[in-house]
């Protein structure tokens, strides 16, 4: 049991990983396409966005239960599963960064049928397209992919990666709830706050999280 508890759990990191790092390669493409020449990441230093892999992980987890890769009643239930869970998983997203961090970096108050401007009609069905163009053609090359999972490089380069990405998320959050504090006209109290007051100003941080803005709410 906890063999495979262990297996579950690094197949879990890299989907996240991997959706976390389409998210980063679909939103620079978007920027590149709309003529906005800006790096767009959600950690500080990983080439990353882990609301995409967040909603990888769902999207697996509500695939797994489907029976029949290719009937129609599967892919019709694929295309809502996914409608419905990207939407809730960028409405939390959104609603954990505002209470967080004081920031949002998605508005969608000016689509029709958005809920408070975390998501929309039109962003859900956009998830569900995704969700579907993911179920009958990638999900399954995913699932083949299980069978490395016991191979002890796999075990240790998922140690060595989740190290990282801890650290990242880490340094991350510290550098964006001091940015947070500074806001406020909060002066650095411990050795902690004037280390990231150094090394994380409000220019750095503003470069790397471009889309981030305090909500006008």
């Amino acid at each position: 049991m906890k063999k495979q508890y262990v297996e579950k759990m690094i197949f879990i990191f890299w989907i996240f990983m991997l959706g976390s790092l389409l998210g980063f390669v679909h939103e620079n493409l978007l920027t590149t396409f709309r003529g906005h020449h800006i790096l767009r990441k959600g950690l500080i230093y990983e080439p990353l966005i882990p609301v995409y892999g967040m909603g990888l992980v769902c999207f697996c987890w509500i695939f797994s239960k489907f029976k029949g890769n290719k009937k129609i009643k599967s892919i019709i239930m694929a295309f809502f599963a996914s409608f419905l869970m990207g939407g809730l998983v960028e409405y939390i997203f959104s609603f954990l960064q505002e209470a967080i961090f004081g920031t949002i970096s998605w508005d969608y108050s000016r689509y029709a049928h958005n809920i408070l401007g975390r998501t929309s009609l039109y962003h859900c069905t956009i998830w569900g397209l995704m969700g579907l163009v993911f179920y009958i053609f990638i999900y399954p090359l995913i699932i083949k992919l299980k069978s490395y999972i016991n191979n002890n490089w796999v075990k240790k380069l998922t140690i060595l990666f989740a190290i990282i990405l801890a650290l990242d998320c880490t340094i991350s959050c510290l550098a964006c709830l001091r940015q947070s504090e500074r806001r406020k006209a909060i002066v650095a109290t411990n050795k902690m706050d004037e280390f990231l007051d150094r090394n994380y100003p409000d220019e750095m941080l503003e470069h790397i999280f471009n889309n981030a803005r305090i909500p006008k709410r």
